[in-house]
């Protein structure tokens, strides 16, 4: 691998990270807020392929948890990864890496990113919801599992998979400026 390449791999991966951050800053206030994060970790990922999209995922994660404010709210800092809505946060990182290893494993195909994005997402709500409803226990009290998942999973799905939908139309047409 030569330096250029090397320095590419860096200017795209931080161009992701930027992405997901401006998308994290688009948001609607609510239990677990309406963000556009959702389209911004799939469409890195198709876009800039598994590995620097799983890259630019883990950084993104990491710059919050170290306080810089790229989280919803213009909010950052090891507390709102502890907090309720952060398992939600932490799941994106498994959504990039279900999909890295789908694509790897079974190839490029369109029908292998749209089921793979799918499946994170899938992973990344049991994920937050199940961190969710263990700190709601912790400082709240007893919460049942329909209601955690109508308050933070059942209103976003929808919406979700549109937002899947468009990142998978736009990096069709990105993804030709892209080495």
């Amino acid at each position: 691998m030569d330096s250029k390449t090397k320095t590419l791999d860096l200017v795209y991966t931080a161009m992701g990270v930027t992405l997901i951050c401006v998308c994290s800053w688009i948001n609607i206030p609510m239990t677990v807020p309406f963000t556009l994060q959702t389209f911004a970790i799939p469409a890195v990922l198709l876009i800039l392929g598994g590995k620097r999209g799983t890259i630019a995922t883990i950084v993104y994660v990491l710059m919050g948890a170290i306080g810089i404010p790229v989280f919803a709210g213009f909010s950052g800092g090891l507390a709102i990864l502890l907090g309720n809505t952060g398992g939600y946060i932490i799941g994106f990182i498994f959504m990039a890496l279900i999909y890295t290893a789908a694509v790897k494993i079974f190839g490029e195909k369109k029908g292998v990113k749209i089921i793979s994005l799918i499946a994170g997402l899938i992973v990344c709500y049991a994920f937050g919801t199940a961190w969710f409803m263990y700190i709601y226990l912790k400082d709240t009290g007893e919460v049942g599992l329909f209601s955690v998942l109508t308050w933070c999973v059942l209103p976003y799905i929808v919406p979700d998979l549109v937002k899947i939908f468009l990142a998978i139309l736009i990096s069709d047409r990105v993804k030709r400026f892209i080495r």
